[in-house]
């Protein structure tokens, strides 16, 4: 009886002592974060185009800043030059012009602050996504919902593709990075799994056709921000660097990266 006393005592005294600790972490000097994407939907004329400018922000703060008043551009290795306005002061920059072209190399300029940033970068083709499956019996619990959209690997070429599963009534995106390393050639799947999916559900379901160094450049993001690794050797995240620079000056580079895709999509309606 005393030894459960004195647990009933310790644990109202552990209760008790609540304190609040305020956590001061330093804040560095805003970074500009670059979100550019060239997409080209297959049977589109993709014309219209956005650029996203933010500043980084502290850890607890809620909002993403704009970076506004900057002057953006995308230009060819044709000469054609796009101009990217900004309509309000949102940070979000559009040109309704634009001419893409399969394997094109397009020349991004910012001018933000006085310091001009540049990036480089290739319209990659991608191929088309054939058709789906579906399996209600997946994962380990096998409970969850697997897909698979599958797709034809051109062969004899270095391919790098971008998946995305968007479900459309959460607007929840799954990202999944592949590559043909060993599949070159072959009819192969991209593969997504969610418990939460629910029949008559609708996937938006888009393949980003990738570079080589866009493809590594994802591949440690989504390592990083993998929720079920669980490792406690795993290396912690850092600061992964993109293809833009600040040739104003080096040492303050950006965020972000410049992309440039053909897009394949399929929208599939969950069984």
């Amino acid at each position: 009886m005393k030894k459960i006393l004195y647990i009933a005592l310790l644990s109202l005294s552990l209760l008790a002592c609540e304190d609040v600790i305020d956590v001061d972490l330093q804040t560095g000097e805003p970074k500009l974060v670059i979100d550019a994407a060239l997409n080209w939907v297959k049977g589109t004329n993709g014309n219209f185009q956005m650029i996203k400018l933010s500043l980084t922000a502290p850890f607890f703060d809620d909002e993403i800043p704009p970076a506004t008043g900057a002057t953006v551009s995308v230009t060819d290795n044709f000469n054609n030059t796009f101009n990217f306005i900004e309509q309000e002061q949102n940070g979000i920059y559009l040109n309704d012009s634009f001419i893409p072209e399969i394997n094109r190399v397009y020349n991004l300029t910012v001018v933000y602050n006085n310091e001009t940033y540049t990036a480089s970068e290739q319209l990659m083709p991608v191929a088309s996504i054939e058709f789906v499956e579906q399996n209600d019996n997946g994962g380990f619990s096998g409970n969850e919902t697997e897909i698979q959209a599958y797709y034809t690997d051109p062969e004899g070429v270095d391919n790098y593709y971008l998946f995305e599963f968007i479900n459309t009534s959460t607007n929840l995106a799954s990202l999944e990075v592949y590559d043909d390393e060993f599949t070159d050639g072959n009819q192969i799947f991209a593969f997504h799994s969610d418990e939460n999916l629910e029949p008559n559900d609708k996937l938006e379901i888009r393949n980003y056709g990738i570079s080589k160094r866009f493809y590594e450049y994802m591949n440690i993001l989504l390592q990083q921000t993998d929720e079920e690794s669980g490792d406690p050797f795993e290396v912690q995240p850092a600061t992964v660097r993109g293809n833009c620079i600040n040739i104003t000056n080096p040492e303050r580079y950006p965020l972000g990266y410049f992309r440039a895709s053909e897009i394949a999509t399929f929208i599939y309606t969950v069984k």
